[in-house]
This record gives C-alpha cells, structure tokens and sequence, in this order.
C-alpha cells in the first residue's frame, strides 16, 4: 500500500499553478531544494514523471496533468478537515478593493477559492479607480487593495506589469484621422499619461467626448468614433487593440500592484493575498490574448 503525503502534493500543486519551482518555493515559504526533494520523492513514490524539464521551464506530463485534478481535491479537503476538527474557524469582513479593469477573470475566482477555506468569513469586494482606492486603503477603509501604477507606493507588492494600449473598434479607422479623437472618462487614471503621450509625439488631437462614465468611453470607441487607451489583455471582445505600426506614441507598462498584504496582518488575510498574487502570476497575457472579460477602462 502506497500513501501520498499532502506536504507532497500541495508542492506539486504550487509549482504546476505557478510554473517553476522558484515560485512555489517563495509561495510556500520553503527552500527551492526542498520543494524539488518533495516533487522527486512524489514521482518516486507513484513510479512515472510528472513534470517535463526538457525545456526553459517546468510544464506538466500527462500523467501529471492526470494527478493536478486529483491533488487539488485531496489539498482541500486535508484543509477542509483541519479547520473543522480543531475548530479553527474564522469569522468576519475583509474589504478588498479592485480597480475595474482587472476584476476578471483572477478576483473572482480567488474569492470562491478563499470562500471555500474560510466560508464564515466575508469579502466585500469594492471595485473603483485606483486614485479612489489609494485614498481608502490610507483611511482604513480597505483591508487589502490592488492598484494599476506606473510606480511603486510605499508598502506595494508588484503581481506583474502589463503594457499600456491603444484600443479601439475592430478594423476601425478613427485613428488614423487627425486631430486624433481620444477617448477617456474624467477619472481614468490612464487619461494625464495618454494625453502627455500625444503631446510629446507632436499627435493633433481632440477629446471624443466629456463623461465620467465608463460605459460611455467603451460604446464610444465601439462606434468608431474615438480611441481609448487600455491594458493589454484587458479589452472587451468588442475592442481591439490597434496595430499602429509606431503611427501613435507608446504608452509603456503599468504595475498591478497589491498593497495590505504585509507580514503581520494574520492568517486570513494573508490566505487571500496569496490566492490573488498567485492569480495573477499565471494570467499574465500575452499579446492576442485576453485577461478579463467586459472592461472598464482605469
């Protein structure tokens, strides 16, 4: 008789969600030699490979493939039981703060995964601008929030950083016209640094519209009739974004930072920060792919 350990399994499980053993290692808080002793003892012990190490990184083997399913379950019930045995239940609020734009698709997975270990613990999920957000987590207001950021504020943790975009309708021409007509609510964050963009590359341009509704920017630039600046990976099914060929001015990265998952802050907290960190780790796009679904822009 053969007995899988979950130490094991849970190793196996991080390194398949993250991609590399140094990843695990850090979001176990283990050595990189021992989560590598626990994933060959693990391939050991069932007698195949589970993971190719042929290439640059770490991908799964079919059988491995096979396995993840069955290890994920095993994980969460080992942790199902413990909580209820030992009493070990947690009860309360935490408000997590999201710019719009990067709810989908890693925020709401990570709520259910977090609401299936700590299901007597509520998250109040505030969806903003990351200006407004800033200005909570400072008051208190917010236990934990992520941010889009050209910089790092103090106590930010960087998830990953994706490129800043020019979006605009399918086969669309507006942009190609002048004075180019952007397209931006008020309170985006992306509008100063767009809008420097232009002026900086000598690019005539007009405001497409005056509003402070998202929704209004998005249908604009679906019709046509404007361009929006977005991150890539972001942008609805109805958008896409516009090969210029070097015609509009680059717009550089954007950090996806997270901040208020500092060491101290308990258990709780610190469980759902690692299930947004890993979250976004793997979502990571890359071009032609698409991170969210419908999208607000800033």
């Amino acid at each position: 008789m053969r007995n899988l350990d979950v130490t094991t399994l849970r190793s196996f499980v991080a390194v398949a969600d993250l991609g590399g053993v140094t990843k695990a290692a850090g979001f176990l808080h283990l050595t990189q030699s021992a989560v590598s002793m626990q994933l060959k003892r693990l391939e050991e012990l069932i007698g195949v490979d589970l993971l190719d190490r042929t290439g640059r990184g770490i991908s799964l083997t079919p059988a491995g493939e096979q396995l993840l399913g069955y290890a994920r379950r095993m994980v969460s019930l080992n942790d199902e039981m413990i909580r209820r045995l030992t009493h070990e239940e947690f009860e309360g609020e935490i408000v997590l703060g999201v710019p719009h734009d990067i709810v989908y698709p890693v925020v709401p997975r990570a709520m259910q995964q977090f609401a299936a270990a700590y299901p007597r613990v509520k998250v109040d999920l505030v969806a903003s601008h990351t200006r407004a957000l800033r200005a909570q987590f400072d008051r208190g207001e917010c236990d934990l929030i992520l941010t889009t950021e050209v910089e790092f504020g103090a106590g930010a943790e960087e998830l990953c950083t994706l490129p800043l975009v020019w979006i605009g309708a399918p086969g669309g021409a507006t942009w190609r016209r002048r004075p180019f007509r952007f397209a931006s609510s008020t309170d985006c964050l992306f509008r100063a640094r767009a809008i420097r963009a232009l002026d900086e590359a000598a690019v005539e341009w007009e405001m497409a519209l005056r509003s402070g509704s998202a929704r209004s920017v998005e249908a604009t630039v679906s019709a046509d009739l404007g361009v929006m600046a977005m991150l890539e990976g972001t942008e609805p099914p109805h958008l896409e974004v516009i090969e210029h060929g070097g015609a509009l001015p680059d717009l550089g990265i954007q950090h996806i930072n997270m901040y208020g998952a500092a060491e101290g802050k308990g258990p709780v907290i610190a469980y759902l920060a690692g299930l947004l960190r890993k979250g976004f780790v793997s979502a990571k796009p890359h071009r032609g792919q698409v991170l969210r679904h419908p999208a607000k822009a800033g």
